[in-house]
């Protein structure tokens, strides 16, 4: 069944081509062994026809990751794929750079996929994630006041990151891992409901499914897949009204770089205003992503008082939402610069 779920989901998002090679990210658990051992399958039965290496973090948090490591390399052996091991003392790698331990191990396992892609001519690296996962991300993005883009969870597909379990539950892979005699190994932290993930995974899931709705998770799972479905289309509503009110685009591109001085957006700030304000909104981030390639340090309430600023149509104001943005109203024109 779960193969079969695998498969699937490969072909509806063509997460895997024929002649694809694969960083598969291995910890040992339930997930990444499942994923795995199904790829494995799906190769062999010449489903799809790919190469694949394992990529394994001892992260020297636990007791048990010696053993989990040994686990995941006489796995490989078993079936004739390659794996790379990575030692890090993740512990002191957070106290020395001042972050969560959740965050080092996070920017340490993709920085060590990254590395393993280089290092084996890959070109997809394939992440565990099942759709337990996905609900539990929507639920902290609401719990944090997300927007609609909170809402469509965690992508099958983002670049060269691929998660082909993104549509399989975690009792599934559970059972598959029974019927297989897999044996994965158990991680004791995700029984410690010290992380906000496993507070809402061990108990705020749990109570739901006891007191509201057992099927929570197909019920979210939907959820996510009629917000990507209506974020897909503002998307595009949202390119098209872009598009038509550009006046000037000076962004590096085509090996064309522009300093913070002459790096700049203009827009038709009359076609502007004639916008729905929810298309108002994502105007100004896509433009905003376009001069920097990220939108990062751009809040709700920086939107909102960009908007203000264009509706009152009232020339030579201007706005800095951070140290890196400005945002001007002049000449009938919405100005937006890279500013040191």
């Amino acid at each position: 069944m779960v193969e079969k779920e695998i498969l699937n989901t490969i072909k509806k998002y063509n997460l895997i081509e024929n002649g694809d090679k694969l960083v598969i990210g291995v910890s040992g658990g339930p997930d990444s062994i499942a994923l795995l051992n199904c790829l494995y399958n799906l190769k062999e039965e010449n489903k799809i026809n790919f190469e694949m290496v394992v990529a394994h973090i001892n992260h020297g948090l636990r007791e048990n990751a010696k053993i989990d490591e040994e686990y995941v390399i006489e796995f490989c052996k078993k079936i004739n794929v390659q794996c790379f091991v990575l030692h890090a003392n993740i512990k002191e790698k957070a106290e020395k750079e001042k972050r969560g331990l959740e965050e080092t191990g996070r920017n340490v396992r993709y920085n060590f996929f990254n590395e393993i892609q280089e290092k084996t001519g890959s070109n997809k690296i394939a992440i565990a994630h099942n759709s337990n996962d996905n609900v539990e991300t929507i639920i902290m993005n609401i719990i944090r006041g997300s927007g609609l883009s909170g809402l469509k969870g965690i992508e099958a597909i983002n670049g060269k990151y691929i998660r082909p379990l993104i549509e399989t539950s975690r009792a599934n892979i559970e059972t598959y891992c029974e019927e297989q005699k897999l044996n994965p190994r158990h991680d004791e932290s995700n029984d410690e409901n010290i992380y906000t993930r496993n507070k809402i995974r061990n108990i705020v899931i749990p109570y739901i499914k006891d007191e509201f709705n057992p099927n929570i998770i197909e019920t979210i799972t939907r959820l996510s897949q009629i917000t990507k479905d209506d974020l897909n289309y503002l998307e595009a509503q949202t390119k098209n009204a872009y598009d038509n009110m550009i006046i000037e685009e000076k962004i590096s591109k085509d090996n064309v770089y522009y300093n913070e001085k002459e790096a700049k957006i203009i827009l038709d700030l009359k076609k502007f205003n004639k916008e729905d304000k929810a298309i108002e909104k994502r105007v100004i981030l896509y433009a905003i992503n376009k001069l920097f390639g990220n939108t990062k340090g751009i809040e709700k309430i920086h939107i909102e008082d960009i908007i203000k600023l264009c509706n009152n149509n009232i020339g030579n104001k201007f706005l800095t939402p951070n140290k890196k943005t400005k945002v001007e109203i002049k000449n009938k024109t919405i100005v937006i610069k890279r500013v040191k």
